[in-house]
């Protein structure tokens, strides 16, 4: 039955930042939470965790009231929270603890995540000296190179420290994984490390809740969505369907001379264009076919011509961004 949340509601005073949202992620994979900065996002998923009080509403998991007690829950907060002073090892088998993983256990999953997540040289910094122990000078240059490698917190750079809450997260080996915020900060190469940990959590049949201001990296997980616009969704359904519903209306074309006289003909809306490569706005394939055929019939070189449904990041600016533009 997986997870139900209905007329979930949030109020200081006389301003509500959640206004009865209902969703249900019914099967496993990616559910995506989406708005802009202060559209409740954040605020849901803390009331979801009982970390917020709600006003009104309720949350259900396999029809019982939801709580960490009967579903198995992992989270990686926007707000970084390890503590800066406590080493890294004592701090995972801390948290592991209070989800009711063994001492052994954990050091067994911890040792695992550290290589997936490339961070057991923070973990285990002894190992990654004598794993690099050769001869002579480059062996004395090596140990000494590798002496201040930290193991707190606050001596990691802030994409370690990502690594190690999302260790965290995952020692527990949840059932539902909620993710606000996680690819944030990070560069190119953690960000790959991280959404081979999500696709291993998917393949894994988990649920999944993300929120993300990416909408490149939403759009390449999720299947169903909700998008919120001053605490009420604006938005919501399966992600696919809701493409499909817009048509296949955004038209990239690319030539090797100006054809600003054609779009005119053909009465498109041209979004972009930079060095006769256009982002074009187009009523429907015929449209687009037509113009086409004016560029074909005058033999007018065609480099690209790809009409496509709207992506994730056009949909959320039509949806919210009119405010802000």
């Amino acid at each position: 039955m997986g997870l139900v949340v209905s007329g979930l509601t949030k109020r200081y005073g006389e301003k509500t930042v959640v206004d009865h949202l209902s969703f249900e992620i019914s099967h496993p994979g990616v559910y995506a939470l989406l708005g802009t900065n202060g559209a409740g996002k954040t605020t849901t998923l803390r009331m979801m965790l009982g970390i917020l009080a709600k006003d009104e509403g309720e949350v259900l998991w396999n029809g019982k009231p939801f709580s960490v007690d009967r579903c198995s829950v992992g989270y990686l907060a926007e707000e970084r929270g390890l503590y800066p002073k406590y080493g890294l090892m004592d701090q995972l088998l801390y948290f592991a603890s209070l989800r009711g993983v063994t001492r052994q256990e954990a050091r067994r999953r911890i040792k695992i995540l550290a290589e997936k997540l490339e961070v057991e040289e923070y973990l285990y910094p002894d190992q990654a000296r004598s794993g690099k122990e050769t001869t002579g000078a480059t062996a004395r240059g090596e140990r000494r190179g590798k002496a201040g490698k930290p193991k707190l917190a606050d001596q990691l750079s802030k994409g370690n420290q990502q690594k190690i809450q999302l260790m965290a997260a995952l020692l527990p080996d949840p059932d539902l994984l909620i993710l606000d915020e996680p690819l944030s900060g990070l560069d190119p190469v953690n960000t790959d490390l991280f959404k081979g940990m999500i696709r291993e959590e998917i393949q894994k049949g988990k649920y999944l809740i993300m929120s993300s201001h990416q909408m490149a990296t939403v759009e390449e997980f999720c299947t169903d969505l909700t998008i919120l616009h001053h605490a009420r969704p604006v938005l919501q359904g399966n992600l696919n369907e809701i493409k499909k519903s817009y048509g296949r209306v955004n038209l990239k074309l690319k030539t090797e001379q100006s054809v600003d006289y054609y779009l005119g003909r053909a009465g498109v809306m041209v979004l972009s264009e930079k060095e006769f490569e256009y982002q074009i706005k187009v009523t429907g394939e015929e449209q687009a076919n037509r113009l086409l055929r004016m560029l074909v019939e005058d033999g007018v070189p065609v480099v690209t011509f790809e009409l496509r449904e709207p992506s994730l990041h056009e949909i959320f600016v039509e949806k919210v961004g009119h405010e802000h533009e």
